[in-house]
C-alpha cells in the first residue's frame, strides 16, 4: 500500500490510538483531531468536534477519513446522557459531511464508526449484514437497550445522508477490540479475572463479540484497499461465543480456574455504583463479519482462547510481568 494521509476524528481514545499507531508505524501520515492534543509521534489537531474550523484543512487532500468520535457509553443512561451520547456521534458526523462536502479534494474514503449493539439481543443465530435483523422491537429487553439501537440507526443514518458524491462511505460495525492497552476493554475484563471475579455474567448464555487488535487493523487497511466494499461492515472474529466460555478461556489464559460469578441482580447494584448501564455486559450479541469473509479477508485470531492466550502475554510482557 502506497503511504496515505488519514485523518481520524475523534482519535484520542483506546480504538484511536490502535489505528494511529498502526497506520504511523507503517509510514503513514496520521493526523488525530481530538478535542484536547496530546503529545504523540503522528500529528494531533484540535478541534471542538461541533463547528467547522481550521482543522477541515486536514480533510483536504487526504485519502482516508476514519470518524471516531462520541462520547463514552460506558454511563447511566440518564436525560442528560443519553442526548449527549446521541448527538456527540450525529452532529459530528454530520459535520464531518460538511467538511468532506466542501474539500476542493475531498478523501476517497470516508470510514465511519458504528457499532454491533445495532443487531437483535439473540441467542438463535448469528447476525450478519446481509441477513441480521437490527434491534428494538424486541418485547424482552430494557428500553435502555431500544436507547443503544435507536443511537446506531440515528449515527448510521446521518452518515449515509451526507451528501458526500466523490468519497465511498463505509460504516463499521464494531465489536469490541480487544488489546493489552491499560484502561482498554481487555484491561477491564482482565483485571476481574486477577481479583478472582472473572466468573459468567448474569445467565452466561448471552453471546460475547469481540475482535482482537491486530485483525481490527488489518480489516480497516482491507476496507481502505477493496474500493468495491461500501455500505456497513461488520468487524468482528469469525466465532462470538457465550459470556461462560469467554471467561472461562480468559481464566485459562491467565492461569485462574476458579472465577466468581456474578448474578444479574448483583449486575445491577455493581452498576448503579460504578454508573454504567448492565447492557454492556448482559445484552447477547451474536455478529459475524460476513462481508469481510465473502471477500477475502483471513483472521489471524478468530477464535478466542488463542486471542486470550496472546493479548495476556502481550499484557504481561507491556508491564514486565
Amino acid at each position: 500500500m502506497k503511504a496515505l494521509r488519514i485523518v481520524i476524528p475523534g482519535g484520542s481514545g483506546q480504538v484511536g490510538k490502535i489505528l494511529a499507531r498502526y497506520f504511523h508505524g507503517n509510514g503513514h501520515a496520521v493526523t488525530v483531531l481530538a478535542r484536547r492534543a496530546s503529545s504523540t509521534p503522528w500529528q494531533n489537531l484540535n478541534w471542538d468536534a461541533t463547528t467547522l474550523g481550521s482543522w477541515t484543512k486536514a480533510l483536504d487532500a487526504a485519502d482516508v477519513v476514519i470518524n471516531l468520535a462520541g462520547r463514552n457509553v460506558n454511563c447511566r443512561y440518564n436525560e442528560a446522557n443519553r442526548r449527549e451520547i446521541l448527538l456527540s456521534r450525529t452532529e459530528t458526523t454530520s459535520l464531518i459531511g460538511q467538511a468532506i462536502a466542501k474539500a476542493a479534494n475531498p478523501p476517497a474514503l470516508w470510514i465511519n464508526a458504528s457499532t454491533a449493539t445495532i443487531y437483535r439481543h439473540t441467542f438463535d443465530r448469528p447476525m450478519d449484514e446481509t441477513t441480521g435483523e437490527l434491534g428494538g422491537a424486541e418485547d424482552d429487553v430494557p428500553a435502555t437497550w431500544r436507547f443503544s439501537i435507536d443511537v446506531a440507526a440515528s449515527w448510521e443514518h446521518a452518515f449515509f445522508e451526507a451528501s458526500t458524491p466523490r468519497t465511498r462511505k463505509i460504516a463499521v460495525r464494531s465489536a469490541m477490540t480487544m488489546s493489552p492497552d491499560k484502561d482498554g476493554v481487555f484491561d477491564v475484563l482482565l483485571r476481574l479475572v486477577r481479583l478472582g471475579l472473572g466468573g459468567s455474567a448474569g445467565s452466561g448464555r448471552q453471546f460475547v463479540s469481540w475482535i482482537h487488535e491486530a485483525d481490527f487493523v488489518r480489516a480497516i487497511e482491507f476496507l481502505i484497499e477493496h474500493e468495491v466494499l461500501e455500505g456497513a461492515v461488520n468487524l468482528a472474529a469469525p466465532n462470538p461465543l457465550p459470556n461462560k466460555q469467554f471467561m472461562r478461556a480468559l481464566r485459562s489464559a491467565w492461569g485462574t480456574p476458579i472465577g466468581i460469578p456474578a448474578a444479574r441482580w448483583m449486575l445491577e447494584i455493581g452498576a448503579l455504583f460504578l454508573c454504567t448501564e448492565t447492557e454492556l455486559i448482559l445484552k447477547s450479541r451474536r455478529v459475524v463479519p460476513g462481508r469481510l469473509l465473502s471477500s477475502g479477508f483471513t483472521f489471524e485470531f478468530p477464535e478466542w482462547p488463542i486471542a486470550a492466550r496472546d493479548l495476556v502475554h502481550r499484557w504481561r510482557s507491556v508491564r514486565g510481568l
